[in-house]
């Protein structure tokens, strides 16, 4: 039967981008075969099938809209453009902090690549740091990016 929009759905995933570098995956052999499991500290359990309800806003529009039409045990090959994923960069998501600010707010010393977590629950990385100020990207790490995802499913319900 195929899948409608409110439909919870299991799904197994590779995701890559387009130079088809593996970013993501819900496969422990493939995180294991592109290094994610130690770049990410991961383990076998970390790895598992989305589910989700189809259609309610729980993942990135373009997989939510492939998933449509498509039955148990199918698989497709979905180019996401940034606009159906996680959109565009967004320069105004890059705050200058003084070093005095930035250290109040994070309690540590700031350093290029550190990941920081903002009292309004924005998430960031130190992108620059240039004299006495430092570059906080909020922009969610795969904004601007066009997305492949390898989908199959594996359950609906």
């Amino acid at each position: 039967m195929a899948i409608e929009p409110g439909d919870t759905v299991s799904v197994e995933y590779v995701g890559r981008f387009e130079d088809g570098n593996v970013f993501n995956t819900s496969r422990y052999d493939v995180a294991v075969e592109h290094g994610l499991v130690e770049a990410q500290g991961a383990s076998r359990e970390d790895y598992t099938p989305l589910v989700f309800a189809v259609g309610e806003g729980a993942v990135i529009e373009g997989l939510d809209e492939a998933l449509v039409g498509m039955d148990v045990g199918e698989e497709a090959s979905v180019t996401i453009p940034p606009e159906k994923a996680y959109g565009e960069v967004d320069d105004e998501r890059v705050r200058q902090y003084d070093r005095e600010t930035f250290e109040a707010m994070v309690g540590q010393d700031p350093e290029v690549g550190l990941h920081v977590h903002a009292e309004n629950d924005l998430h960031g990385d130190v992108t620059a740091i240039r004299d006495d100020e430092i570059a906080v990207d909020f922009n969610h790490e795969l904004a601007g990016k066009t997305l492949v995802l390898d989908i199959e499913v594996t359950d609906t319900w």
